[in-house]
């Protein structure tokens, strides 16, 4: 209930006039609207005084309907006969806090080119960071991009280094590119979105044909009743509002309040990658099979909001793991051994999947040690040279062929693998879960329509008009079904 008093004199609920009706399909049915203003003779003479016009409150005692207006909206009519609705009482607060916000920095963050352009810039840095490989050594990068060879004519290992690309995703200007958007989006919701949303929310009458006419479609039922009307849209899922001759209704408003839930995943899921990059533990161990390792030992932080827990002193047991890395062979030497020749990585043109031992042969205490080489890809297959560097032949593990190298038989018994463990913790993955799935939600629901109805009853002719904010080419086909069934007035004529 909304009432319209003067302040300066008392009023009698016994002054109230007559009370309109509104419809309404959920809980604000059944509510009233009244609006009273009290005038006394004194009023002319204490408006001239004062040089203004009515000196007027409004009092919202109404639980949950939303304010009421007689404008048009957002839709920014011309004045032709709707009420303005911006004379509701403006509210403080926290609110005033952020209106206090410099005006002109809000417009310059909301700008849609810059949040474009943001975008882009952090794609490209993302990009940037998929082609230069991370985390890697100093000595890597002087090797790979020196600068008496820089990369396209300029780029050399002191623009990685100087500017963090090395580490990209925890880099100041990669975060701080983050931050810019962040803000940019949050000033577009403040700035753009929230209002439209209070406009939205509003329910609107119109007071002339004229102006029902100026929305995207307009139709007129010459004999038909408002009424009518009003139950024919509550029965397709519209709120529906009345006042005297003049009808509003509307249906999908929470497509309007889309947009904003898809600005604040698109926050949260930069606030999972920020946490992720800043305040993660990431290492790599090699464990034989049947040995046990702390998970402590291993990881190391990655940022400054980096912080252990309990969970480091957890204490990890390898059953069976099996793996193309770091591999190690056993061999058998005339009836001798086995041995265990444990393989290291060996880098041959670039190749990281190479690896190799060597057996000794002879006197092992000599400066000049000869012995066989054994290089292997995988764990199925072992490439053996004799103690010239000669090619001798290729054995898969527990074959149980021999091969005859230098007068001695060599039997490659099997190849165990030992357990090449990445370790990562991470405490932004909630957030970007979360994220994204909050945008997937949120992007469905932005496909919801919202649609608003004007209609003013106008003797027997009904004048209606609407509009919508998406699926423009539909909205009038169901326009005219919903029209199609308003039922015909009928004239009853009795002889006398």
């Amino acid at each position: 209930m909304i009432l319209t008093l003067n302040p300066t004199i008392p009023f009698s609920p016994k002054s109230f006039p007559r009370s309109t009706l509104r419809l309404c399909s959920s809980n604000y049915y059944g509510t009233k609207i009244v609006t009273c203003k009290l005038r006394t003779p004194q009023d002319g003479i204490a408006k001239a005084k004062s040089g203004s016009g009515d000196i007027t409150k409004k009092i919202l005692l109404s639980n949950s309907a939303p304010p009421v207006t007689e404008d048009v909206g957002e839709s920014g009519g011309d004045g032709g006969g709707e009420e303005s609705g911006d004379r509701l009482v403006r509210g403080g607060g926290s609110l005033g806090l952020l209106k206090r916000f410099p005006r002109r920095v809000l417009s310059v963050l909301s700008n849609l080119p810059l949040a474009i352009t943001e975008m882009f810039s952090i794609a490209a840095l993302m990009a940037l960071g998929t082609v230069i490989e991370q985390g890697e050594t100093p000595d890597f990068y002087f090797e790979k991009y020196p600068e008496d060879s820089p990369v396209l004519g300029f780029f050399t290992w002191r623009w990685v280094l100087s500017l963090g690309l090395d580490h990209m995703y925890s880099s100041p200007i990669f975060l701080g590119m983050l931050v810019l958007l962040a803000a940019s989006l949050m000033a577009c919701t403040y700035t753009t979105q929230i209002p439209l949303v209070k406009v939205a929310r509003r329910w609107s009458f119109m007071k002339s044909d004229e102006a029902v006419k100026k929305q995207d479609f307009s139709d007129s039922l010459p004999r038909a009743s408002i009424q009518d009307l009003g139950v024919i849209l509550m029965g397709s899922g519209y709120e529906v509002f009345m006042k005297g001759p003049s009808l509003y209704a509307f249906r999908g408003l929470a497509g309007r309040f889309a947009p904003i839930g898809v600005h604040l995943a698109m926050i949260l899921i930069m606030v999972g990658g920020t946490l992720s990059a800043t305040g993660s533990f990431r290492g790599s161990v090699t464990v034989p099979q049947g040995l046990n390792f702390v998970m402590g030992d291993v990881l190391g932080p990655t940022g400054f909001l980096s912080n252990p827990t309990e969970a480091f002193n957890t204490e990890v047991h390898i059953n069976r793991f099996s793996m193309d890395y770091y591999e190690s062979g056993e061999v058998s030497k005339d009836g001798e051994g086995p041995f265990n020749l444990p393989m290291a990585p060996i880098k041959i043109n670039g190749d990281k999947k190479l690896f190799g031992t060597f057996l000794p042969v002879g006197e092992t205490d000599s400066s000049n040690v000869k012995g066989i080489s054994m290089l292997a890809r995988d764990l199925q297959s072992i490439v053996l040279y004799d103690t010239e560097g000669k090619f001798s032949g290729v054995r898969r593990p527990n074959s149980k062929l021999p091969i005859e190298i230098d007068g001695m038989k060599i039997v490659i018994e099997d190849a165990i693998g030992s357990s090449g463990l990445e370790l990562k913790t991470d405490p932004g993955v909630p957030f970007v879960y979360a994220g994204f799935g909050a945008l997937m939600l949120t992007t469905c629901i932005s496909y919801l329509s919202h649609s608003q109805i004007w209609a003013l009853q106008n003797g027997t002719t009904v004048t209606v008009g609407g509009r919508t904010n998406r699926a423009k080419a539909e909205f009038p086909d169901e326009m005219n079904r919903l029209l199609d069934q308003v039922p015909e007035l009928i004239e009853h004529s009795t002889d006398g």
